[in-house]
């Protein structure tokens, strides 16, 4: 077949554009993301934050291979408003969800906004997610393939502990590892590695673990002999500088926190969290060990976070929910083939609202405008870059905290502060305000945060919880 001289442009046209297409899809690479809930920073082994025994090899590994960020901070510490602004774009400040019982659905920009997964989708992507992702926001369903979370049901006779109510309790689970529901994702993660792909795909892949109750097997908690289990430190005095609205935070969860260490517990809770997170470690894992396996571990982003930190009873509390270190420093670990150099740590304050623009960097999508944060490209070629802190965190009622590779300042209402000197006081048991050493830094930390005026107001739905 002779073409003709007229048409041979046209059809060289066409030939280039599809060529470069089918290049462009080759090149764009996968994404692998990693959640754990409630997971927080203890196994990067920081003496300041934990000294006793963390078993987590598989994550430990991944760490080695890519770059760990040990400041990386939630953009508020609870499940749904960490979620919900990692994945819209939308920072809490803006959205008006601080807490679980935010009224989600009556959030003016969120109605509108594009989800991480939906702009991936967009682009291209085979979509695909298992186990907890998104909780209270969801976005428009764009999966191929999904199945979210559930509980694993409790043990025959629950309440395990004394102290146990409801999800706040622990102890062996009566139920055989295969049949728990976090190692079913892992289970469903491991066939799409599996698969054949013919295009790019988003793999998000969460376990509802280490999220209370801790009721893992048997062999987890053997892991961890309670005559070698460490509690942390812990300041009869904490409270003596901190302010009316911030010792309220903590009052809901005083009272078990208190209930625990009275019947002498705190290390027995502790070892079960170290046993549910060795758990998790497994699972997460065994998802590594595909990719590793799979023709797709030279062209894969992986990405492992935690949606916050845990208290463990530090300042009198349990769980998550306020703008300390525990509940806001959160897991952030990168491997970006070609980009990041294995076995590199990065001291620079990030924060978790930064991953949906890192990501469609690295991947070549254009960024919708709604979308907040700051892409974290430049701390993932060089650690070492100079950085402006964005790790900002939001809670309840106008509530905001930013951290600083020197200093954690909180701002509640009514004049109401906290200034801690990370450099030497890394536990925040000593408030600086007040302290007029200290009043340029608390002016200037003052001046990064939102204006009071500027922010969103709770949308409440209920109770505070």
């Amino acid at each position: 077949m002779k073409i003709s001289a007229k048409l041979l442009p046209i059809c060289l046209a066409g030939f280039f554009l599809i060529g470069a297409r089918s290049a462009g899809a080759e090149e764009r690479m996968n994404v692998l993301l990693l959640i754990a809930d409630d997971l927080n920073t203890w196994i990067l082994e920081k003496p300041e934050r934990y000294s006793g025994k963390v078993i987590a090899p598989n994550l430990k590994k991944l760490s080695e291979s890519g770059l760990v960020f040990t400041h990386a901070y939630t953009a508020s510490p609870f499940c749904v408003p960490s979620r919900t602004s990692m994945f819209s774009g939308v920072s809490p400040h803006k959205s008006g969800v601080y807490h679980n019982q935010s009224n989600v659905a009556a959030s003016a920009p969120l109605k509108t906004a594009q989800s991480l997964f939906e702009t991936f989708s967009g682009a291209g992507y085979s979509m695909y997610g298992y186990g907890k992702i998104t909780h209270g926001w969801r976005g428009k369903d764009v999966w191929d393939d999904k199945q979210g979370h559930k509980r694993d049901p409790r043990p025959p006779g629950a309440p395990v502990q004394s102290v146990g109510k409801g999800e706040q309790d622990w102890g062996p689970i009566h139920l055989a590892e295969d049949e728990m529901n976090d190692t079913g994702g892992a289970n469903r993660a491991i066939a799409i590695l599996k698969q054949e792909h013919e295009g790019p795909f988003f793999l998000a892949y969460g376990t509802f673990n280490p999220h209370m109750a801790w009721f893992v097997p048997q062999k987890y908690f053997e892991m961890f002999p309670m005559d070698e289990v460490r509690t942390p430190k812990l300041n009869p005095d904490d409270f003596d500088d901190i302010p009316p609205l911030g010792d309220e935070v903590v009052g809901g969860k005083r009272g078990f926190t208190q209930a625990v260490l009275d019947a002498g517990l705190h290390k027995s809770a502790v070892q079960a969290y170290l046993a549910t997170t060795a758990y998790v470690d497994v699972q997460h894992g065994r998802v590594l060990d595909a990719l590793a396996k799979s023709p797709y571990r030279d062209n894969t982003i992986v990405i492992f976070i935690s949606d916050h930190g845990f208290h463990l009873a530090e300042k009198d509390h349990w769980q998550k929910g306020t703008l300390w270190e525990e509940a806001t420093n959160s897991m952030l670990m990168c491997r970006v083939p070609g980009m990041t150099k294995p076995g590199r740590v990065t001291e620079r304050c990030v924060s978790l609202q930064d991953l949906y623009p890192t990501l469609l960097d690295l991947c070549g999508i254009p960024r919708p405008a709604h979308v907040d944060g700051k892409s974290l490209v430049p701390v993932l070629k060089n650690p070492d870059v100079d950085w402006r802190s964005t790790a900002i965190s939001y809670l309840y009622d106008q509530y905001a905290s930013i951290r600083t590779e020197q200093f954690r300042y909180i701002r509640y209402k009514d004049g109401q502060q906290e200034l801690y000197d990370h450099r030497k006081d890394p536990h925040e048991w000593k408030n600086e305000v007040g302290n007029p050493e200290y009043a340029e830094a608390l002016e200037m930390l003052n001046s990064e945060l939102p204006a009071v005026g500027d922010m969103a107001k709770q949308l409440v739905r209920g109770r505070r919880q």
